[in-house]
């Protein structure tokens, strides 16, 4: 019964590193390097006013979208359309989280690179394990954060960083 308990221990200690450590990495990242407020890009106004034409929509930075609406009367239809007021600030509230997320993926990437080579000097089995196993979360966290917003070369890099550093592990750890 002692060598079970042993083991549960072990691994809930493992367990909790892991947990703890890509909490601590990723909280330590957003205090050093702040994300884009979502308010500063989309200020609520008390008062909205109504945007009618393509000319005041654009004058705003919106997007007009022209539609064909029946007329109600008659049986011709009119040009009419609607506008998107915040289209220039959503576009630049999401280059600017597209931004923030490379750099938050390169930090994790790094963070989890490091967890990994310190999982494989250390003699510690216990801290062996939650620092490799650590390292592999941070991998996955950077890249599950950032895989909408990279294109196909970088995901290829990104699966050969990755793969490439399990590699290395598995080398250094059991060869």
């Amino acid at each position: 019964m002692e060598h079970k308990n042993s083991s549960f221990v072990k691994w809930s200690l493992v367990i909790g590193i892991v947990i703890v450590m890509n909490l601590f990495f990723n909280y330590a990242i957003s205090l050093v390097y702040k994300a884009p407020n979502y308010q500063d890009y989309y200020r609520q106004e008390q008062v909205v006013p109504s945007i009618d034409t393509k000319e005041e929509c654009i004058a705003v930075g919106g997007q007009w979208n022209e539609q064909l609406v029946p007329k109600s009367s008659e049986p011709v239809t009119v040009r009419a359309g609607y506008c998107d007021p915040n289209y220039t600030k959503q576009q630049q509230y999401e280059t600017a989280m597209k931004d923030y997320n490379k750099v938050v993926f390169l930090a994790l990437v790094v963070l989890g690179v490091i967890s990994l080579v310190g999982g494989t000097l250390l003699a510690h089995i216990v801290l062996s394990l939650a620092f490799s196993w650590g390292g592999v979360l941070s991998l996955f966290i950077a890249s599950v954060r950032y895989w909408s917003d990279a294109n196909n070369i970088l995901k290829v890099l990104i699966l050969a960083v990755a793969l490439g550093s399990l590699i290395w592990v598995a080398i250094k750890k059991f060869a």
